[in-house]
């Protein structure tokens, strides 16, 4: 497994038990490419795969602050910077 992959895998877990404490439904995580071939192609599967984990990543964050701002909650999701 990659660094790349671990972390975004670490992200994953992290947004979705904050999101969890907030009672915040997250659309599902983007799926892991199977169709690597390994030859370093110019637009690669994975590249598509990380772009839809930014995508995701940010996704996940604002929906954790919309409901962090509601009245009643005190928990505060992580900031983009932040990845566990």
């Amino acid at each position: 497994m990659s660094g790349e992959l671990a972390q975004a895998r670490q992200l994953f877990a992290a947004l979705e038990r904050h999101a969890q404490a907030l009672g915040v439904t997250l659309r599902r995580t983007p799926p892991e490419p199977d169709t690597c071939c390994g030859r370093g192609c110019n637009g690669c599967v994975w590249e598509g795969f990380y772009a839809a984990t930014e995508f995701w990543r940010q996704d996940a964050i604002e929906a954790c602050e919309h409901a962090a701002t509601a009245p009643s909650s005190g928990i505060i999701c992580p900031t983009p910077s932040a990845r566990a």
